[in-house]
């Protein structure tokens, strides 16, 4: 499990992405955080979901 980030100032090697999410969407990824350890925030939750899903795409 990866460390819990501080709060503060992003890291330099990032870029934010703002996303626009249908009110379905994000009631289906609340529920679904709910199911995670330590609840995270729901843009830590797309990371993880990305991060999931890149890895079951690598060829």
């Amino acid at each position: 499990m990866e460390k819990k980030s501080k709060k503060g100032r992003p890291r330099v090697d990032t870029e934010p992405v703002n996303l626009r999410l249908s009110r379905e969407m994000i009631q289906a990824l609340d529920e679904r955080r709910k199911l995670e350890d330590d609840l995270p925030s729901r843009p830590e939750m797309i990371r993880r979901a990305l991060a999931q899903w890149l890895e079951g795409t690598e060829g």
